[in-house]
């Protein structure tokens, strides 16, 4: 019984390749505009489709989702319906195939990095990648960054940017945990320290206040670093306080002018 119920998988598998051979055939007989073009394409692309499914299944686990590389595929089997010629003696499956695994692989180029890098990187990742694979089983070792050189005839530098921008294509969450404290990697990451911002200001204050005159420096140390009021400080020079207001504000204004031609 087994036997047979192969067997007749089998044949049923051979009529729907038959019948989805014939569909391609009939469409590229027909002219461009013609009528019943659109028709047999839709059903063309119908009937390949489980060809194109197939050829996803093979991409599945590798971290895109089943539903999204079936439609990649899907793609793929559209253009090649679209650009098949039957005329050039080459059955359709041998013409689809490359197509879309060509469309699928385009995805996995293109699509999934975590960062984006330029095309340069992208293909210099995929050339070391099978070059390590290649010299691993000459060498019978894990091939060095100058084996993996002169195998590509390019330069050591250019293998490690390689290397170096492989890491990009995949990303990890600041949500992983890094302890068993449960300190996430986020936790671990500085932050922006306002201390620069207030160092370099302190820095930079020093000239600016030698650009007031001396009653101005001693008006503004006693307000901002001995925290007097602008009374205290009247009483010690021997103004009023109102006079004491203007400079303030007088002295004030310079310093923001130094700053900010520093700045």
């Amino acid at each position: 019984m087994t036997v047979l119920a192969d067997t007749a998988v089998h044949d049923e598998a051979a009529t729907s390749t038959d019948r989805a051979s014939e569909l391609i055939s009939a469409m590229a007989a027909l002219p461009a505009g013609h009528p019943s073009r659109p028709a047999l394409r839709d059903r063309a692309i119908e009937a390949w489709l489980p060809l194109a499914r197939h050829l996803a299944n093979r991409y599945a686990n590798r971290g895109e989702p089943r539903d999204d590389l079936h439609q990649v595929a899907v793609v793929g089997l559209i253009k090649a319906v679209d650009r098949f010629e039957a005329d050039r003696g080459v059955d359709f499956s041998g013409f689809a195939i490359p197509t879309i695994v060509g469309e699928l692989k385009r995805h996995f180029r293109d699509r999934t990095w975590s960062v984006r890098v330029p095309r340069r990187l992208q293909e210099l990742r995929l050339a070391i990648t099978a070059a390590n694979s290649t010299l691993s089983n000459t060498l019978g070792r894990s091939p060095t960054v100058a084996d993996i050189a002169a195998h590509l005839g390019i330069s050591e530098d250019e293998v490690v940017e390689g290397l170096e921008g492989a890491r990009a294509y995949n990303s990890t969450s600041l949500s992983t945990p890094v302890a068993e404290t449960g300190t996430e990697l986020g936790d671990t990451l500085g932050g922006e320290d306002v201390g620069f911002e207030a160092a370099e200001m302190r820095i930079a204050l020093g000239p600016a206040l030698s650009s007031l005159d001396e009653r101005e420096q001693k008006i503004v140390t006693l307000r901002f670093y001995g925290n007097l009021t602008q009374q205290q400080i009247a009483d010690r020079i021997g103004i009023s306080q109102m006079h004491v207001s203007r400079l303030l504000a007088k002295a004030l204004v310079k310093l923001r002018g130094q700053l900010e031609a520093i700045a």
